[in-house]
């Protein structure tokens, strides 16, 4: 089979030559083990971060190594009798074809449910980023004015439709072209959006919400966090999803400039991770799941064939070159 390793530790950008394609033997599954082939794996802004050799959350990948992530395959050997051969599991070893994970740390999904594909984006883990960032961290509320920036990825796509359908006043977008800006207020009903390369963000956003915001999802960082602070309201609240605008660079980011703006008026800027709020999954899927099922929240992915291309399909979302969830399918 096929494997995704990391060849070296980037210095900013990644290049293809952070990637090393490796043809290794077919692994069996042990006790309490299944073998799982990959149907679709994902490529996540978060694995940038573990190409560093940095202490965080999750351990750095190593040199040498494959690469890991979420991926959906069907089991094809079980030395487990609580997972028989033939279902479809999503689990956490991607970036290779086949797979061999204990029973235990696998869940069963239902393919007849809807795609395969799914359940890594609106009815997996970037569905209950969205789910928690918005309603947990953020605390939204009916009424409420919403700011989400990077909207037209998988994880803010979906945060601003559920603000949408849960009673939101005005939910604003920023993307990076004019056909995703028309995406998010054409197919996803936001309420306005912006291209943050037109003019600066703290202009645009103050355009689009001269009243202010009550809300900011944050997947950029940067210029965009400055902004959110400048028109955040009082009492605002910050979910602080993700920074893809600094995960490349090699010096400190310059803004916020404006953090102090906190003080006054009160605001509340919180980090999270999604892994600590599992939960909230059986919550999440009763009261999404039904939305997708129902076609009133839409889930776009970017599909690249071939696991040879997993490191174009990462690089691509790093430029920003997909819409909503960014996938590779492997068979």
């Amino acid at each position: 089979m096929k494997e995704i390793r990391l060849a070296a530790r980037p210095d900013g950008w990644p290049t293809d030559d952070t990637f090393e394609i490796a043809d290794v033997p077919a692994p069996t599954a042990g006790p309490g083990e299944v073998l799982v082939r990959n149907v679709f794996m994902s490529v996540d802004p978060y694995m940038r971060g573990r190409m560093n050799d940095v202490k965080s959350y999750t351990p750095p990948f190593q040199i040498g190594e494959p690469l890991d992530g979420a991926a959906v395959g069907e089991v094809v050997a079980s030395e487990s009798p609580d997972v028989a051969v033939g279902t479809y599991v999503v689990h956490g070893l991607g970036w290779r074809e086949l797979a061999v994970v204990p029973a235990s740390r696998v869940r069963v999904v239902d393919p007849a449910a809807g795609e395969l594909s799914a359940y890594l984006g609106v009815l997996g883990m970037t569905g209950l980023t969205a789910y928690v960032g918005l309603l947990d961290i953020a605390r939204f509320q009916e009424g409420d004015t919403v700011f989400v920036s990077g909207a037209a990825g998988a994880v803010g796509s979906i945060a601003g439709q559920i603000a949408k359908l849960r009673g939101a006043k005005r939910v604003i977008g920023s993307a990076g072209s004019a056909e995703k800006v028309r995406h998010l207020v054409d197919d996803l009903g936001f309420d306005t959006a912006f291209n943050y390369r037109d003019e600066p963000v703290r202009k645009q956003l103050r355009q689009a919400a001269p009243d202010g915001i009550d809300v900011y999802f944050d997947n950029v960082g940067g210029d965009h966090l400055e902004a959110a602070i400048g028109s955040l309201t009082k009492y605002g609240r910050v979910a602080m999803c993700g920074a893809i605008s600094a995960y490349n660079e090699t010096s400190a980011p310059a803004a916020p400039r404006n953090l102090a703006l906190a003080i006054g008026k009160e605001l509340t800027l919180r980090g999270f991770i999604v892994s600590n709020h599992n939960r909230r999954m059986p919550d999440f899927l009763a009261e999404v799941g039904p939305w997708v099922r129902e076609g009133r929240i839409e889930a776009r992915e970017t599909v690249v064939d071939g696991i040879e291309n997993a490191p174009a399909a990462f690089l691509g979302l790093l430029r920003g070159e997909n819409t909503g969830k960014m996938l590779v399918r492997l068979s």
